[in-house]
Order: structure tokens, then sequence, then C-alpha cells
């Protein structure tokens, strides 16, 4: 007899609770049980027993005081391990660490994920800058090198939730974004000259003590697969023409794919 679980190859069972899980993914954050039964299109008891099973493998958590669930660590490492391993980002990534060698700098390799610009690997150089940035940071799409880059040259659908809402917070807090207004006209000229220098940089303004340059890794679309960035604490390396500049600008050109596909 077939099993009464199975549909097709899988199992029922488990076919609706990833379902679920990836309905979770999908959202904007934290959910109530309620509206992820609604999402899911199943009954809130079904629902209550997945995620119960969820938050034990620590795929998902629950927020004690609001009861509202969200992905867990697990399902955060499962992401991450995921993008590590797409062949985009172990091409970008392989020599890494000669960038950070002959750079003297901190590297990093972000993608863009559900929450922003987001650390995938991580290169320490000869002189590591303290900071508590690791894998699976998610760095801010206006205010730093990484960010900028993605704003730049990432598709507008992909960003523009995440950019309306800096935006708009740096509206009510212009601290946030003092080298460029914080309008739509604003960001527009970021970008303009992003495109143009190819390359994006913060000073220590936004991070004490820090600097940082990024470049994209193009598809043939021109769009931004990747972003190298390059963590230090010498204003003088985000300067048009250094040294680290020219090899963080000559490494993403290596790796990125010709703006035309081949024939």
């Amino acid at each position: 007899m077939a099993d009464a679980e199975s549909s097709g190859p899988g199992l029922k069972s488990l076919d609706a609770a990833l379902g679920v899980l990836a309905q979770m993914a999908r959202a904007d954050g934290a959910q109530s049980l309620s509206d992820i039964a609604r999402a899911s299109g199943m009954p809130k008891s079904k629902v209550h027993r997945y995620l119960a099973s969820f938050v034990a493998a620590g795929l998902a958590q629950q927020h004690g005081r609001s009861g509202l669930y969200d992905l867990g660590k697990e399902a955060i490492h499962l992401g991450l391990a995921a993008l590590a391993r797409h062949d985009f980002v172990n091409h970008a990534a392989e020599d890494l660490p000669d960038l950070a060698r002959r750079s003297g700098m901190t590297v990093l390799l972000s993608v863009w994920g559900n929450d922003g610009a987001t650390v995938v690997r991580w290169e320490r150089g000869a002189s590591p800058a303290v900071t508590s940035m690791g894998l699976g940071t998610t760095l801010p799409l206006l205010n730093s090198a990484t960010g900028r880059a993605f704003l730049a040259w990432a598709p507008d659908g992909a960003i523009d939730r995440i950019r309306e809402q800096e935006l708009r917070r740096a509206a009510r807090n212009p601290s946030l974004l003092p080298d460029v207004p914080a309008t739509r006209a604003g960001l527009r000229e970021l970008t303009t000259k992003a495109r143009a220098d190819g390359y994006t940089s913060v000073d220590g303004q936004f991070v004490p003590g820090l600097v940082a340059i990024a470049a994209p890794i193009l598809d043939w679309q021109d769009e931004a697969q990747a972003v190298i960035s390059l963590i230090g604490v010498a204003p003088e390396t985000r300067m048009p023409g250094s040294p680290e500049l020219k090899m963080l600008m000559a490494y993403c050109a290596e790796k990125s794919v010709p703006t035309q596909p081949s024939a």
C-alpha cells in the first residue's frame, strides 16, 4: 500500500511544514500565530505544532513578551550556508585571503538577503580593524560602504523596502546620513556619484576610527550579485588612486562577468 503520508516523491506533512517555514522567510518580520496560519492557509492548531518543532530545532524563535514568531539562529545558519555555497559567491570569495594579505585590510564579502546586505565571508588583514561585525552581520543600506554599493548597483525591486525604511529614519534623524540630504534626490546624487566612481566609501563620521571602501561584483546585467569591502583605519585608503582602492576595483572587475552574455 502507498504511504498515506506520501505526496508524490515527498511527505505531505513535511511539505506543509516547509511551506510554513517558507512563509516565515518571506515575511517582513516577526508574526503572530494567527498571521502565519492565515498566510499559510492552515488551521492555527496545526501551524502551532509545526512552530513548536521549529523552535525546538532552533529554526524559529518565539519572543517572550509579544509571543510573536520569527526565524531562529539555525535558520540563519542554514541561509548563510546556502549563500556561501552559491557558485557566484564561491567564485568571488576564492581569492579573498590574498586580497586581505596584499591590502593589509579586513575584507568582507556580502550578498543581499531578506534583511539587507549580509556578510557571508570575512578575512582579517595584517592590521585587523576592531569591530563587532562578523559573519551574518547585516549592514545598513544608506550609511555603510557595503550598503551604498548595493544602493547603486542592486535592482530597485530588491532594495526598495529597506531603502524606504532607512530613508524615513534618516529624515527623522539627519545625523544618520551626514553627507547627503535625507531625500530621494539626495540618494540619486549618491548613486550617480558611486556609479561614476565605480566604488563607494565612508569615513570615520559613520563608524568612529574606521574607514571602508566597497565595490560590486557585477553580473551581465550590470547588477550587483555581491559586494567586496575593505575596512581599515587609514583615511588615505579611501582616496581616489590609493593602492588599496586599485586592488579592490581590479579584484571586483576580475570577478565580475562581462556586461553582455556570451553568444
